[in-house]
């Protein structure tokens, strides 16, 4: 399995207040990230794969969601967080 419960605490911890903290804004959109990542790597291989894709398009869309909110709810740390995870906004 790509996504272990060890790989899951190292994301929590890097980028959330805690390993168990997995309610924070920042370490589920760095999560979604990761998994957004292996699924787009995924279908690089497997282009035909259309469950797949539809459930990138939904963890991009809710990595979106939560970007958004942190955008109007605290600015600095969604600053920090596009610009520790490197994306495009």
């Amino acid at each position: 399995m790509y996504l272990s419960a060890e790989k899951k605490k190292e994301i929590f911890k890097k980028h959330g207040s805690g390993d168990t903290d997995t309610g924070s804004s920042e370490g589920q959109i760095a999560l979604f990230t990761y998994r957004i990542a292996h699924l787009t790597e995924h279908l690089k291989k497997n282009r035909k794969d259309f469950g797949t894709q539809r459930s990138l398009q939904l963890l991009v869309g809710k990595r979106r969601s939560l970007l958004d909110y942190l955008k109007k709810t605290d600015i600095e740390r969604y600053r920090a967080i596009v610009k520790e995870l490197k994306l495009r906004r």
